[in-house]
């Protein structure tokens, strides 16, 4: 098979920029597809948390100019440099007005007011770059919202380009709650055809959705699981948009995130006490310790301890932890919590962790270490999500040999095989209903299993450890998607 040139624009990539697993992705997809001998170049913008001297980053000669319609010509700068430890190329789009700021997306809780015409800035220099650099992309893979533009450019904006004749687009959906949704002016900054501002491109009640115009112009669409790809068709997961997904499904696909197992690998973590592995679990009980002690918890091996590492926030299921706290510990677990997010959350977990500092322990804030430690030293993992496209952490688990505690949803359940208690096959426990009574039952069954059925518990851990959600296999999937992309536009 040939060989592509593979363009990837994304809003976020790890280890440059990061608010979520948009930027995992975007980070690990590029360096597995490399791996397949494809030639992968990354375009993101330049915030200004970007430090140039720590990723040697070098501008490029001569200025980027950007049409932006009504806005005129913006000119910007270009730095290059690399994903580390590989040869793939990531430019970053500088401009100081557009990414000169603290955040990403937004400062203090509130969204960036122009962040439609940041994102529309970022997507119009993708198609500047490819031309200054003479690239001409066989594939532009676009995601999320924020670059979600690039398939409506590329079918009009640009579709008289002789460098992008017979490039194909990929839209990535991370998340179809955030769609892109603004004022119907962005329609003369983005400079599509009017013609576009109906109900089965980029209208959206009477103004621009940009992933609305995405779906309807990408050649192919991609979620992040499965079972998400199906999800986002129904009322309950759509957003508004189910019955427009619906309509695009023959070409919607949904791949696995992978993880890397570079980074999380209980066989070489240099965060834990001691290495582990399926065989030897016994660097896992010296990391239950060690957590124990450095929360204060009493130092028992003969209870469960539970762990949850996200965002505190609706959609990690965080109303649901919250009403069954009391609950929870009066069952014989100990539970840890790190995260931060909505205030009402941080302020509770902090006044639980004072009324039961024998039982719960919580960090607000954010630690890779700490996440670390919580994944190697857990029994459990809790994450009861009202909904996870994919989900990373659950993946986390399996590799460290906790099991995860989940809601039935998106990559949830397409990555957890739920606990039968007659076999003891399994690799976690899932429950149906967003519902604390569920959650709260599901929780009871796993901590009746840990007493009752503890040779269960002990295979179901190495059986989960030998599970495997790498990003090769997710690379191949992808590569499959970007070949039958290019037959639909080269015929």
């Amino acid at each position: 098979m040939q060989k592509l040139k593979i363009l990837l624009a994304s809003s976020e990539v790890v280890p440059f920029a990061k608010t979520g697993g948009l930027a995992d992705v975007a980070g690990a997809l590029p360096k597995a597809l490399r791996a397949l001998g494809h030639d992968v170049r990354i375009v993101m913008p330049r915030y200004y948390i970007i430090d140039k001297e720590q990723f040697a980053l070098k501008h490029l000669e001569g200025e980027l100019g950007v049409p932006m319609g009504s806005m005129g010509e913006i000119w910007a700068g270009v730095f290059e440099g690399v994903m580390p430890g590989t040869d793939i190329p990531v430019y970053f789009i500088d401009h100081e007005g557009m990414f000169g700021r603290k955040g990403l997306y937004e400062e203090n809780g509130y969204s960036f007011p122009d962040n439609d015409n940041r994102f529309a800035f970022l997507s119009k220099a993708v198609f500047q770059l490819a031309k200054k650099l003479h690239f001409k992309p066989d594939i532009i893979h676009a995601n999320d919202w924020h670059t979600a533009a690039i398939p409506v450019l590329l079918n009009t904006r640009f579709a008289k380009d002789d460098i992008f004749n017979g490039t194909a687009s990929i839209l990535t959906i991370h998340n179809l709650q955030h769609q892109g949704h603004f004022y119907e002016g962005l329609m003369n900054v983005l400079e599509v055809p009017w013609e576009e501002f109906n109900p089965l491109s980029l209208e959206s009640w009477g103004g621009v959705n940009l992933m609305k115009g995405g779906i309807a112009h990408a050649d192919m669409v991609t979620t992040v699981s499965p079972t998400y790809a199906k999800e986002i068709q129904t009322s309950e997961f759509g957003w508004g948009l189910e019955n427009h997904v619906h309509g695009h499904n023959k070409k919607l696909v949904g791949i696995i995130n992978g993880i890397d197992y570079d980074e999380w690998s209980p066989e070489i973590d240099p965060f834990i006490p001691q290495p582990y592995n399926a065989a030897d679990l016994s660097g896992k009980a010296l990391a239950k310790q060690a957590l124990q002690k450095h929360f204060n918890l009493p130092q028992r091996n003969d209870i469960p301890l539970i762990g949850f590492v996200g965002r505190l926030a609706t959609q990690k299921g965080i109303e649901l932890i919250a009403h069954i706290m009391g609950g929870m510990l009066h069952l014989d677990i100990q539970f840890v919590l790190l995260g931060t997010g909505e205030s009402w959350a941080e302020h509770f977990f902090t006044d639980v962790a004072a009324k039961y500092p024998n039982k719960f322990a919580t960090h607000i804030g954010y630690s890779n270490k700490l996440a670390h430690q919580i994944e190697a030293a857990s029994d459990y993992f809790l994450m009861p999500s009202i909904f996870e496209p994919c989900g990373l952490n659950q993946i986390y688990s399996l590799c460290y040999g906790t099991l995860p505690i989940v809601r039935a949803t998106g990559g949830l359940d397409d990555t957890i095989e739920n606990y039968d208690p007659e076999t003891g096959q399994g690799t976690g426990f899932k429950f149906e209903w967003a519902t604390g009574d569920a959650l709260y039952g599901t929780v009871k069954w796993a901590v009746e299993a840990w007493f009752n059925k503890p040779e269960h518990i002990e295979a179901m851990k190495k059986r989960a450890m030998l599970e495997r959600f790498g990003w090769e296999d997710s690379a191949r999937d992808y590569e499959k998607v970007y070949y039958y992309a290019l037959g639909k536009r080269r015929g």
